[in-house]
């Protein structure tokens, strides 16, 4: 990219959109659902985007979804247009919402709640679109009834427990575990992710990542758990501009937090007593590199996930610079007719696409539950980090054998 291009057109070029947050009932809520929910503005339809694509199996897998607030997140990955997919069963606790869902996914069957809707038999796969804060609990409920198991970011939320007693869940229970983050088919991350692979980096010497979502009031959500939230608890977007390139981990970390203007991001106002809108980390990485990961709410301006990429013998800043010259095609893979790209950057229907493909070919989903867990705790250590003035910390790594 040119030295002269504006940030702006550099976050355009990378298609960059922000996380979608769940909101509840409220009025604020009704409002804002009136407006496109950040991150969810659907990509433009590629003409070609099936191009090559071939079906691997004629056989359809029974699915069930669960959740679908005001970002709507049960029906946004188009798991109902799959050609292997039948959508079987959904399920919201509220009853308008799910007969929203239901309809949405063109699903006659409903549950009122994930707890019934994982009894039933006939379904082979869960999808898991609910509260962050359940997100570990759901998961661990959905394989334990012998399903394979994708999950909404992150994996687990604030609890070092829950990630390890999710871990030994999935190992256990022989199914499949994909979580859905966004940032992994990005054009610019899958880009990186591909050249990565064919040996144009070398190992990365420094990565960035950044997810900045501003919100200047209060996003209500499922009893309000968005609301003051650590922002290294919900660091998945930004880490995968390192996790997602080389599949590797962080194994250290200090990070720095600074206090809100705003009061309620503000410790005495929040449930987690949480006093920053915004953390910084640096990480030490598994090769031996750094890598600096910014989460905040607090900062207006330019907003979305982005990240770039420096290594040994070349780097990634909207587009490839380095030694190598004989680069493979960086082209996303092909969705299946019907299937939508979708919102944040296009990603939607390629993670559904993924986590299906696992199922039917038997092999390992790309974010799997070790990256995933990876991805996630080094949130939960960074903010504990921030709370230490940048105290450098350890970070637990989960490897599968």
């Amino acid at each position: 990219m040119a030295a002269s291009s504006s940030r702006r057109a550099f976050l355009q070029a990378m298609g960059m959109g922000t996380a979608a947050w769940g909101l509840a009932g409220s009025g604020l809520a009704q409002e804002q659902a009136k407006q496109p929910i950040q991150g969810f503005e659907q990509a433009p339809t590629d003409p070609a985007a099936s191009q090559g694509w071939e079906p691997i199996s004629d056989r359809r897998i029974r699915v069930g979804i669960v959740g679908f607030g005001v970002c709507q997140f049960g029906a946004a990955f188009s798991f109902q247009d799959h050609p292997n997919v039948e959508v079987a069963a959904v399920s919201d606790l509220f009853p308008e919402r799910c007969a929203a869902l239901a309809k949405a996914c063109r699903c006659e069957k409903t549950y009122p709640s994930l707890e019934e809707l994982v009894k039933d038999e006939t379904l082979e796969a869960v999808f898991v679109a609910t509260d962050a804060p359940s997100h570990a609990r759901h998961c661990m409920e959905v394989l334990k009834h012998g399903k394979h198991v994708a999950c909404a970011v992150p994996a687990t939320f604030g609890s070092l427990e829950d990630a390890d007693a999710l871990f030994e869940t999935v190992k256990a229970s022989g199914r499949k575990y994909m979580m859905f983050e966004t940032s992994y088919f990005h054009e610019d991350c899958h880009a990186m992710r591909v050249l990565y692979q064919a040996g144009a980096f070398g190992k990365l010497v420094y990565s960035e990542g950044e997810y900045y979502h501003y919100a200047k009031d209060p996003i209500d959500s499922y009893k309000g758990w968005r609301i003051g939230n650590p922002p290294q608890w919900y660091p998945t977007h930004s880490n995968a501009y390192y996790m997602g390139v080389t599949a590797g981990s962080f194994t250290e970390v200090s990070c720095l937090g600074m206090p809100s203007l705003t009061p309620w991001l503000q410790a005495d106002n929040n449930r987690y007593q949480n006093p920053f809108g915004t953390e910084i980390a640096m990480f030490r990485t598994s090769e031996g590199g750094m890598s600096r990961m910014a989460v905040s709410w607090d900062t207006p301006g330019f907003s979305g996930e982005m990240g770039r990429i420096r290594g040994q013998k070349g780097t990634y800043y909207g587009q490839y610079e380095g030694l190598e010259t004989n680069l493979p095609s960086v082209k996303r893979p092909p969705l299946p007719p019907g299937v939508e790209a979708g919102g944040h950057g296009g990603s939607h229907g390629q993670l559904m696409n993924e986590f299906v493909l696992s199922i039917l070919a038997d092999r390992k989903p790309l974010v799997d539950i070790a990256q995933a867990l990876n991805m996630t705790v080094a949130g939960i250590i960074a903010h504990n980090s921030a709370l230490k003035d940048g105290e450098t910390m350890k970070i637990p790594q989960y490897t599968l054998g």
